[in-house]
């Protein structure tokens, strides 16, 4: 039982009754018209065929008969107009009309166009059914009442002796096989060949259209995934620059306030020192409206370029060091200290995770002028090359530590640290970020480094 089983389930499986595909045209009307011509154009052969084999005398009973033998092609030709609307429907006609007029008119069915016409209906029946299960059914059907003919043929009828009988007497065997073995042999054979590659060619097609509509969901897959990640690195370059313009924006905002209050301390007591803090705050106000600019130059044209088309270079990690000496003033002191494991490490480090760690910086410093109390704060900047447990190729830090409490009523949106947070998510990297057991704040950002170029 268990080996009948596994036999029925691999025809289903060869059969495609696993797959819930169904082949349908996709052209309904223009399949239609093309049936049709093909329906017409067997009629046309059968027929002609008709008539030659009435001109040499090979229709039997019906030699004499204008109308039947026509009247049998028209009805073995005209369902081919709907074969692949009903495939499995006119299959099963086609396959009966073949046993009928077999017996009544057996040279009609015998003729070459007549033959094709069988053919194609079991290849149509085989690669457009829909019901693959049902598909079984029929040609296994189809397939047990053509040889159950047959052999009734073979083992009642005279077909035989009809058919090796030369004036009467049956030849003599002269081969391996005696006649009648050898022509049973043959009739079988060929019935075989004819019915199998009807068969195995319909399935072919089946599996080959499955195949084509697979490829072709496929490529609208891939069509419709490239626009949503089109459409999703928009979004994301977009979110990139909203980051650097903010970290930009805050970071010149506070060091204008910063040298703005500068200026209003000195400015009773010291023209000259104050006219040297009004032209910082201008510095600044312009650097400030220039980087503005550029960003919002590339939101228009999508190319981070100056006016005068020259690219602009963003900050990287070795521009920590002054970025610390542009923000250190009177008010709060800040120093910076690099750490490599070689020399020239910081500057080695790739561009996009430089960025990151730079603007990590700016926007540490930025919130301790803003929001602190600190009045001085120290920045580190680390790059170790040396394989450590989720660095495989080492990393890139900063560290910025302050000794201040948080300033009342002075809280902020919050877009900073999610700048910090969304740059840490695209580099894969770690933080700590929050207040010292020992006072004062601490936001520390390390990032892998990819594995050096060869």
């Amino acid at each position: 039982m268990s080996g009948g089983r596994t036999v029925i389930a691999r025809v289903e499986t060869w059969a495609g009754v696993d797959t819930d595909w169904v082949r349908r045209p996709d052209d309904p009307a223009r399949t239609r018209r093309v049936d049709t011509w093909v329906a017409l154009a067997f009629l046309v052969a059968g027929s002609l065929g008709v008539e030659l084999l009435r001109s040499i005398d090979a229709l039997g009973p019906f030699q004499d008969s204008w109308v039947w033998p026509h009247v049998a092609v028209l009805a073995g030709t005209l369902p081919l107009v709907w074969r692949r609307r009903w495939p499995l429907a006119v299959a099963a006609g086609l396959s009966l009309h073949f046993f009928v007029v077999g017996l009544t008119m057996p040279g009609v069915v015998a003729s070459v166009p007549m033959q094709v016409v069988y053919f194609v209906a079991i290849f149509t029946g085989v690669a457009w059914a829909r019901d693959r299960r049902l598909m079984i059914g029929v040609v296994v059907a189809i397939v047990l009442l053509m040889f159950g003919w047959l052999t009734w043929q073979f083992a009642v009828g005279s077909g035989i002796e009809e058919a090796l009988s030369h004036d009467g007497r049956l030849p003599e065997r002269q081969g391996l096989f005696s006649p009648a073995s050898a022509y049973v042999t043959y009739s079988l054979l060929i019935n075989v060949f004819y019915f199998g590659g009807a068969i195995a060619l319909g399935q072919a097609a089946w599996r080959a259209a499955l195949q084509r509509d697979r490829l072709a969901e496929q490529a609208r897959t891939i069509d419709a995934q490239a626009t949503s990640l089109q459409r999703q690195a928009v979004v994301e370059e977009r979110l990139r620059i909203a980051r650097e313009l903010h970290d930009v924006v805050a970071h010149h905002v506070s060091v204008i306030g910063i040298q703005a209050a500068a200026a209003r301390r000195v400015l009773r007591r010291d023209a000259d020192a104050a006219e040297t803090a009004l032209r910082s705050v201008e510095t600044s106000s312009r650097e400030a409206v220039t980087q503005m600019r550029e960003l919002l130059g590339t939101l228009r044209s999508g190319e981070d370029e100056r006016p005068d088309g020259t690219r602009s270079p963003e900050p990287r990690l070795a521009d920590v060091p002054a970025l610390v000496e542009e923000v250190s003033t009177a008010g709060m002191r800040v120093d910076c200290r690099l750490v490599e494991d070689s020399p020239g490490a910081v500057v080695a480090v790739p561009d996009p995770v430089g960025l990151s760690l730079y603007r990590t910086v700016q926007e540490a410093l930025s919130n301790i002028r803003r929001h602190s109390t600190a009045s001085a704060a120290t920045v580190f900047v680390r790059v170790d090359r040396r394989p450590e447990p989720g660095f495989a190729h080492g990393y890139a830090e900063v560290e910025v530590l302050d000794d201040g409490r948080p300033r009342s009523g002075t809280s902020g949106t919050g877009l900073g640290l999610l700048g910090v947070r969304e740059r840490l998510a695209a580099h894969g990297g770690v933080s700590e970020i929050g207040p010292r057991v020992t006072g004062g704040y601490r936001v520390r950002v390390r990032m892998p480094l990819p594995e050096e170029a060869s």
